[in-house]
C-alpha cells in the first residue's frame, strides 16, 4: 500500500501554488497596464524633404544636378512606394508613440485622446475594470499570504480561503471583461480614429499576451484555492463520519 500523504503538508503545497500563481498575475497585470505595447504595427506616412547632410532612404533628396528636372520630381511624386516609409508605432491604455523618421526617440501622445469620443466611455469603463482587478488580485495575495503565515485552527484557515477564492474568481472575471473592453476600443479607433495616427498594419503585442497570461494565473489560482477549500472540506466530512462510527461502536461495546 502507498504511504498516506499528510494532509497538513498538501494543504499547504496547495496553499503555496495558488499565492504563487496569484503573485505571479499580479505582477503580469501590473507590467502590462503601465506599459504601451498592447498593440503594434506601422504607419505609411510620407518621406520628408532631406535638410542638410541628412540622406537615406527614409528621405527625398534634391541636391542632384538634376534637381530642378522637372521629369525627375515627377517621377518622385508618381511613383508608389518610393514616397512613402513604414513608422513603427506601438499602443497601450494610456498612450501611443511612434518613431521619429530620421531621429533618435520617439514622440507620444495619449490613447484616449486619439479614441473616438462615442467609445470614451467604453475604455473608461475598461480602465476602471483593471484598475479593480489589480486591487482585488492584491487583495488575493494578502489573504493567501496571511493564510500561509497564520498559523490556527483549520478552521480560521478555511474561512480565509472561502474569501480569497471569492475574490481571485472576481477578479479573474473583471480582467476579462477589461481586457476585452480595450479590444474593441482599439479596434474602432483604428476604423474611426484621427487620419495622421491610424495604423497601416498592426498585431497585438506583448503587453496584451502579458494581459492575458495574468488572467490565465488569475483562474489557475481561484481554481487551486477553490480545490483545496472542497478537498478540506471533504476531510473534516470524512473524519467526522469517522468519529461518528467510532463512537456507535464503543456504545454498541462498552469498555469495561
Amino acid at each position: 500500500r502507498m504511504p498516506a500523504s499528510d494532509p497538513a503538508a498538501d494543504r499547504r503545497q496547495r496553499a503555496s501554488a495558488a499565492f504563487f500563481l496569484s503573485f505571479l498575475s499580479l505582477v503580469f497585470s501590473i507590467t502590462a497596464f503601465s506599459s504601451s505595447h498592447w498593440c503594434e504595427g506601422t504607419r505609411k506616412v510620407a518621406k520628408p524633404f532631406c535638410t542638410g547632410q541628412s540622406n537615406g532612404d527614409h528621405c527625398i533628396r534634391f541636391n542632384s544636378p538634376d534637381a530642378n528636372n522637372s521629369n525627375a520630381v515627377q517621377y518622385i511624386w508618381e511613383t508608389g512606394d518610393d514616397k512613402f516609409v513604414d513608422r513603427k508605432f506601438h499602443a497601450g491604455i494610456w498612450y501611443s508613440c511612434e518613431e521619429i523618421i530620421n531621429e533618435g526617440g520617439e514622440k507620444c501622445r495619449s490613447f484616449i485622446s486619439l479614441t473616438p469620443a462615442s467609445d470614451r466611455g467604453v475604455l473608461w469603463l475598461s480602465i476602471v475594470a483593471e484598475l479593480l482587478y489589480i486591487i482585488l488580485l492584491l487583495i488575493g495575495v494578502i489573504l493567501m499570504s496571511v493564510e500561509m503565515c497564520y498559523y490556527s485552527t483549520v478552521i480560521d484557515g478555511l474561512k480565509i480561503n472561502a474569501f480569497s477564492a471569492v475574490v481571485t474568481v472576481l477578479a479573474g472575471l473583471l480582467g476579462m471583461v477589461a481586457h476585452m473592453m480595450y479590444t474593441t476600443v482599439f479596434q474602432m479607433t483604428v476604423n474611426l480614429g484621427p487620419e495622421d495616427w491610424r495604423p497601416h498594419t498592426w498585431d497585438y503585442g506583448w503587453s496584451y499576451c502579458l494581459a492575458w497570461a495574468s488572467f490565465a494565473c488569475c483562474m489557475a489560482a481561484a481554481v487551486t484555492t477553490i480545490n483545496k477549500y472542497t478537498k478540506t472540506i471533504l476531510e473534516f466530512k470524512h473524519k467526522r463520519k469517522m468519529l461518528e462510527r467510532s463512537l456507535k461502536i464503543k456504545y454498541k461495546f462498552p469498555d469495561h
